[in-house]
């Protein structure tokens, strides 16, 4: 497999304060990343440089060999980069198919190609049956998935997923690793940030671990769980041997 997204000494601070430094790593293909790290060591500050919300003060991230960082978000929408947040953004007064289509017309300028990718996606996602729906009536589960499918229906070659998984149920949690296996076997690379260790490290095929913005280090997550630099940092004493 082709390397898809590079990220090359990646620094950007705010106000004087620095959330990434001189962040370096590749992503694969079909790969599917862990990006984790404790709060504050700057994971959606790079989600925000990768997706085009802001613009590294040095360095610059490529996607299939493209530079894309500098771009901003819509540019790099059409490259093919979406994202979900942390806080869920949904279009509340409109509807669930109305907020896909938000996405669609990314790809799409007809209002009926739109709507036709929109249930595509939906079904794929598992809210047709909510289509006709306000937003704002979701569980919060069905809303996550909303974002996804948002997201999905740009028709991405990376998908940024900022804590998706966080607060469900064992049961929603499961529903959602499923969709994101699901998406993976679609082609569609993927980055997670995410603090649920017990889901996300069976799920991953890689991490990058980030501390104080820096790359703490990278590595198989069977790998990372004995690194005691890893440990101390973020997962803590119940996983030291």
């Amino acid at each position: 497999m082709s390397v898809l997204l590079e990220v090359k000494d990646v620094s950007k601070s705010f106000g004087g304060v620095a959330a990434n430094v001189d962040i370096s790593f590749d992503v694969t293909e079909g790969e599917i990343l862990g990006l984790i790290g404790p709060n504050g060591a700057g994971k959606t500050s790079l989600f925000n440089a990768i997706s085009g919300d802001v613009t590294p003060d040095k360095g610059e991230i490529r996607l299939s060999g493209v530079r894309v960082s500098g771009t901003g978000p819509v540019a790099c929408a059409r490259a093919g980069i979406a994202r979900t947040f942390q806080v869920v953004r949904s279009f509340d007064s409109m509807t669930v198919r109305e907020n896909v289509m938000v996405g669609a017309f990314c790809r799409h300028t007809r209002a009926a190609t739109a709507m036709a990718e929109a249930e595509r996606v939906l079904d794929f996602a598992g809210l047709a049956a909510q289509a006709d729906r306000p937003a704002h009536s979701l569980t919060p589960p069905e809303k996550r998935r909303l974002e996804i499918a948002r997201a999905l229906a740009t028709e991405p070659k990376l998908l940024l997923l900022d804590e998706m998984l966080t607060g469900l149920t064992p049961t929603e949690a499961g529903a959602g690793v499923q969709l994101i296996r699901d998406v993976r076997a679609q082609g569609i690379t993927i980055i997670m940030v995410e603090h649920v260790m017990e889901i996300l490290l069976p799920l991953i095929d890689r991490a990058v671990v980030l501390n104080l913005g820096r790359v703490l280090t990278s590595g198989l997550p069977g790998d990372l769980v004995q690194d005691p630099a890893v440990i101390s940092a973020y997962l803590g004493d119940r996983y030291a041997q």
